[in-house]
């Protein structure tokens, strides 16, 4: 069950490296926190096997055919000299 939690006082560099970290990841303040509380609280070791099968479990659910290497290649190259 997710409860709700209220920060108060958090000193501005702090709250900054956060904001910092969340739009480095593409998440949410909120999630980032989740993120980074569960990495402290819930170290959670996971096999290299176990890590590859969860990338291949979220590759699987990817649209197959707009991920094709050479649109990556090309997409990357892109507006470079």
């Amino acid at each position: 069950m997710a409860t709700t939690l209220t920060l108060k006082s958090i000193p501005d560099e702090l709250y900054q490296r956060l904001k910092a970290s969340a739009e480095a990841h593409r998440r949410s303040l909120n999630s980032e926190a989740i993120v980074c509380l569960e990495s402290v609280l819930l170290p959670d070791k996971v096999s290299p096997a176990e890590r590859l099968a969860r990338a291949q479990a979220l590759r699987a659910h990817l649209p197959q055919a707009k991920f094709h290497a050479k649109t990556i290649d090309a997409l990357k190259r892109e507006g470079r000299p």
